[in-house]
This record gives structure tokens, C-alpha cells and sequence, in this order.
């Protein structure tokens, strides 16, 4: 049977106090929407994306999928009826998602779409800590749900059921649609809710079934301290995984990881790291404290840090050193090439087994355009040298500390650009009348 679901990102945030839409605050460097595409395209054949108007950026996160605009706010199950155009003859079920619900795991879904086999209508419920706002999962002797009760329009001994709705939900296509056009919108807030639904399939005759999961994986996220407490969930998750494949990380919690980090066996990741989007570390790395990476790609056996930044582009190759407050952009540098010091190399190509002395530069823009420095294997550079690109120092060529570079330097020669020294006697301090 082929499955479907529709994802409702339409919220504004307001909560969040923010121009961007909800489903766009990031989590581990992917916007939220993306985290729960990347979990729904496992389960489900067809996703449909409901949206806001005027939402632009949030429709390019949701391609390839199509997206619905909901020109009004009148409550979830408003939302998901926008859908039926796109879905209302399929012919399976389709589950209703929330795209601030961005946690919600593969496993979970199948056990969703697995309890829609053996009943009418399947949801997912929880037992939070603090059940709070949420609203209640009310259910009979053997554990079938007899309605979903909100919060706000719960009684007092309502209120203290445990079990409590997480909102998602999957049915056949044909009943969800005819349910979704009969609920009403007689409640606190006006609202036409899909949890109404469920009503709807009891008084069909219908089995309803609560499938559970934790509530670290179904917690809304409505503000921005929600959005920390799932970003510190999430963080938590790809830590124990780099270790579990193979990783070490000194101070676990201190380490900052993106979604797509990958990590070879035998990594070894100080305190205070921090990875961005795009990031390739392979086996036997170093990465010492206080480091950030993004975009990059760190090969076998090099050496970063302590307080590098590796920025979009850069390829550390085998065995290379990046040393402190070093920051190479759009660069190559070489096997076994070090830069161990205060340091920029930006659009550079470098040598295997070339120095870098510290405070070196590549100077890779004139204002309009940038430049590329190639500097050859075995090259070396001395301290406080500036290459003002495009320029190329040849292989095994050294050139002078405190050269400012300007024209190639060939092979195997030695390159001096800097004002000859002079000497002017009886001009120091005491020559000033000042005592020694």
C-alpha cells in the first residue's frame, strides 16, 4: 500500500519573535522542516508541504515536494484540508505532520503506519514529565482511544489524564478528507482542529489507536527556548554517535556538531570544537580545542588547532599541521605541509611538504576580484610575509621573512621583497638623553 502525509508549516513563529518562518530556525545547521523531510521521505511515497502566504524561502526548503498555501489561519485541520487537492484520491492512507515537531523518528512513523493496518485511525500520544498545555488522549479499558480533548477545553479531571497528543495522526485518504470537511470549530479558540477526527471515527465505528512515543522526540518547538532544548536533544544524539562509530571526544558537551558531520575511525575532537554544514574529517584526525570547521575536507593523520578555522572550500590533505589562530579559506594545503601559526591562506594552493611561517598572508583581493597563490612542494615561507596574488613561489623556493611578494618566484630560488636595513649610529633612546 502506498502512504502519503501531509506536513503543516504554515506557523509564523510568533513566539519565536522572528521574521523567518517556524520551519526554518535551524536545528544542528537544517532548518526544521528539512529534519522531518529527511525522517517522513523513509516511510512515506507522497509528501505535500502546507505553507503560509508569502513564504517564499520556506517553499525552496520544500522542493522536490509540492507545497499548498494556507491563505488563512483557521487551525490544524483547516490546514490539512488544503491538502485534498493534491491527495484526495489517493489511494492509501496519509498521515498529517508537523513541521515544528522536527524530531519525530523513522521508527516512529512505521509504527505509525503500522497501527493504521489494525485500526481506523492511528495517532501518536506521550507521557511528558509536565503534561502541561498539551491536550489529553482519552482512552476506554483496553487501551482504544475514545477522543482527544484539548487542553484548553478539558475539565478538571480531564486534565489529569497522562497520555497526551502529539498531534500526528494517519488514516485512509477517503475517510480523512470527509472527516476533515465535517469537523466544526465550536471550541475556546474558534478553531477547526484535526484531533476533532478522532470523534469523527468513533462515531464511525471506527477503532482509534494511540501509538507512544518518547517525548523528547515529540515536543513541539514554539519559541526559542524550545528550539535550545531540541537543538541541546539533537547534539546529544550526533555526539553519542560519533563516539559510538568510533570518535573520541575529550568534553563531550563542549563539541558542537552539524547534521551532516562525518567522521572517520580513530578522531580525536578537543574541547570547545564546533562544526558547521559540509564537513569531512577521515581517519586518525586531530582536532584540538577551540576550533571551527565548515565546508571542508580534513584527510588521514593531519593536525588541527588549536584554534583554527577551516572555511568553505578548504582540503587539509594527509599528515598536513594547521596550527593556532591559522585560517585557510577556499585552499588546498598539502601532505604533510605545515602552517603552524597566525596565519591566512585564502584561495591558495600549497605544496605537499611546504613551511608556512607564522604571520602570513595571502592577499587574494584587490576589492573586485579574488586570486589564487599556488606555493610549491617544499616550499618554504618565512615569518610576516605577505603574497599578493595571483603569484605563484616555486617548488622548494624560500622566500625571505617579511617579504611582501609580488612576482613569482621560481624553483629552487630564494625570494627577497622587503627595504635593505640601515643602521643610523647615537639614534637609540640614550642617544635621546634617555637613561639606561
Amino acid at each position: 500500500m502506498s502512504h502519503a502525509a501531509i506536513i503543516l508549516a504554515a506557523g509564523l513563529g510568533t513566539r519565536m519573535r522572528s521574521s523567518l518562518p517556524k520551519a526554518l530556525h535551524p536545528i544542528a545547521g537544517r532548518p526544521m522542516l528539512q529534519h522531518l523531510l529527511a525522517a517522513a521521505r523513509e516511510v512515506f511515497d507522497h509528501l505535500v508541504i502546507v505553507i503560509g502566504p508569502d513564504m517564499p524561502a520556506l517553499e525552496k526548503a520544500a522542493l522536490p515536494h509540492p507545497v499548498v498555501v494556507q491563505t488563512e489561519r483557521l487551525g490544524t485541520g483547516h490546514a490539512a484540508l488544503q491538502a485534498a487537492e493534491r491527495l484526495q484520491d489517493f489511494p492509501g492512507d496519509v498521515a498529517v505532520l508537523y513541521a515544528d515537531n522536527p524530531l519525530i523518528t523513522v521508527d516512529t512513523l512505521r509504527r505509525l503506519v503500522a497501527a493504521r493496518r489494525e485500526a481506523g485511525l492511528a495517532l501518536v500520544a506521550m507521557r511528558p514529565a509536565d503534561p502541561g498545555h498539551y491536550g489529553r488522549v482519552l482512552t476506554d479499558g483496553d487501551g482504544n482511544v475514545e477522543r482527544v480533548v484539548e487542553w484548553a477545553d478539558a475539565d478538571a479531571a480531564e486534565r489529569q489524564a497522562g497520555l497526551c497528543n502529539a498531534g500526528v495522526l494517519c488514516a485512509p485518504a477517503s475517510h480523512l478528507f470527509t472527516w476533515l470537511r465535517a469537523i466544526g470549530n465550536d471550541n475556546s479558540k474558534g478553531e477547526y482542529y484535526l484531533t476533532d477526527v478522532v470523534a469523527l471515527a468513533r462515531a464511525a465505528g471506527l477503532q482509534v489507536r494511540a501509538v507512544e512515543a518518547p517525548e523528547a522526540e515529540l515536543r513541539g518547538i514554539n519559541s526559542r527556548v524550545e528550539l535550545a532544548v531540541a537543538e541541546a536533544t539533537v547534539q546529544d544524539g550526533l555526539r553519542r554517535q560519533a563516539m559510538m562509530a568510533g570518535a573520541t571526544l575529550i568534553q563531550p558537551d563542549s563539541v558542537v556538531f552539524c547534521h551532516d558531520t562525518r567522521l572517520g575511525r580513530d578522531v580525536t575532537i578537543g574541547p570547545q570544537v564546533v562544526f558547521g554544514p559540509g564537513v569531512v574529517v577521515e581517519d586518525g584526525v586531530e582536532i584540538r580545542a577551540f576550533s571551527h570547521l565548515e565546508g571542508c575536507v580534513v584527510r588521514e593523520g593531519a593536525v588541527i588547532g588549536p584554534f583554527a578555522r577551516l572555511r568553505t572550500g578548504t582540503i587539509i590533505e594527509r599528515r598536513a599541521h594547521v596550527g593556532n589562530f591559522v585560517e585557510l579559506k577556499a585552499a588546498v594545503l598539502g601532505e604533510g605541509a605545515k602552517a603552524n601559526h597566525l596565519s591566512y591562506l585564502g584561495d591558495a594552493v600549497i605544496g605537499a611538504g611546504a613551511n608556512i611561517g607564522a604571520g602570513t598572508i595571502t592577499c587574494n583581493y584587490d576589492g573586485v576580484n579574488k586570486h589564487r597563490t599556488e606555493i610549491g612542494p617544499g616550499a618554504f615561507i618565512g615569518s610576516d610575509t605577505a603574497l599578493v596574488a595571483p603569484v605563484r613561489v616555486g617548488a622548494r623556493a624560500l622566500v625571505a621573512a617579511g617579504s611582501v611578494v609580488t612576482e613569482d618566484v621560481p624553483d629552487d630560488a630564494m625570494g627577497i621583497a622587503r627595504g635593505r636595513q640601515v643602521n643610523k649610529p647615537g639614534r637609540g633612546f640614550r642617544g635621546k638623553g634617555v637613561k639606561a
